[in-house]
């Protein structure tokens, strides 16, 4: 295999992108190599070197503690808890949370064979001890059966510790058509009815 082939082959196993979007992105870089080409293989390089993992959530940076944890102006008494990095990038971009992050690195799977020691739980139950200024921890992982799952194992965990436990509101998104919606969604909308201020 030649390294055009090679760069083609990495590519395709990058989320989204299949073996024609792989040879259209690899022929795109090689005709811009030293625009495009050359400074992303250097930067690549350097992450690989300096991408760290955060003992603290579980974050990914180039320092640990990472810089959400070591951000002075983000509310202590906050934790919300999400499945993986991207979701924590998806709450970031919204700019609505400002307290801290726990990345669990996966949810609970019966089927895949994922049980509590291979997650990120017991770091979790560290940060909400007695000793510990959080008050509130927000599950956020997603409305699937195994997310559910694990949300539903948290809520025991963390149980004897005292600290309130809620979870994200879910059901009828901004701009949807009640028509649209599956009845799954409809169903946890209605569940998640809340009193409207006059």
């Amino acid at each position: 295999m030649n390294e055009i082939e090679q760069v083609i082959q990495l590519l395709s196993r990058l989320p989204g992108l299949g073996p024609r979007s792989a040879r259209r992105a690899a022929l795109h870089m090689i005709q811009k190599r030293e625009g495009l080409m050359r400074p992303l293989a250097d930067a690549l390089d350097r992450a690989v070197e300096n991408i760290r993992i955060c003992a603290t959530c579980g974050n990914i940076d180039t320092h640990d503690p990472c810089s959400v944890c070591t951000d002075p102006k983000r509310d202590d008494t906050q934790i919300c808890v999400v499945e993986q990095v991207g979701d924590l990038w998806a709450l970031e971009r919204t700019g609505a949370f400002r307290g801290r992050f726990h990345i669990l690195g996966g949810v609970l799977s019966a089927l895949d064979g994922i049980g509590p020691e291979d997650l990120n739980i017991e770091s979790l139950l560290s940060r909400v001890g007695p000793d510990q200024p959080v008050k509130e921890v927000i599950l956020a992982t997603n409305l699937t059966v195994d997310g559910q799952t694990t949300a539903h194992y948290l809520t025991e965990r963390l149980a004897a510790s005292g600290v309130s436990v809620t979870r994200l509101a879910h059901g009828v998104p901004v701009g949807g058509e009640l028509d649209y919606l599956d009845d799954g969604t409809l169903s946890a909308a209605l569940k998640a009815r809340h009193a409207l201020e006059s």
